[in-house]
């Protein structure tokens, strides 16, 4: 399963042309394209797919959504899918 998830961006850069951000997922950092969100700024909630931010959302929203993953048991699963194995296994240790 993949699904769009919110997190807040901690922080906004440059890599390379691109503009790109570190995205916090009620604790787990991840590096994120922030392209399609150009308006997004440090502080917002965005739903994230598939390493890209995809639109911005309130933080009321962005953190009942996360709540929620967590009931369900999904959001840790879905992080780590989204990382290289060798990363999934050091959030495991």
């Amino acid at each position: 399963m993949c699904l769009g998830i919110p997190g807040k961006i901690t922080e906004i850069y440059d890599d390379g042309g691109a503009r790109m951000g570190k995205v916090n997922f009620g604790g787990i950092v991840k590096e994120v394209c922030l392209e399609y969100v150009p308006e997004a700024a440090i502080g917002d909630y965005t739903i994230v797919h598939v390493g890209f931010a995809i639109t911005r959302l309130d933080e009321e929203s962005a953190l009942e959504t996360l709540r929620l993953f967590e009931e369900m048991g999904t959001l840790e699963e879905e992080l780590h899918a989204a990382a290289p194995p060798e990363m999934a296994d050091q959030a495991d240790a």
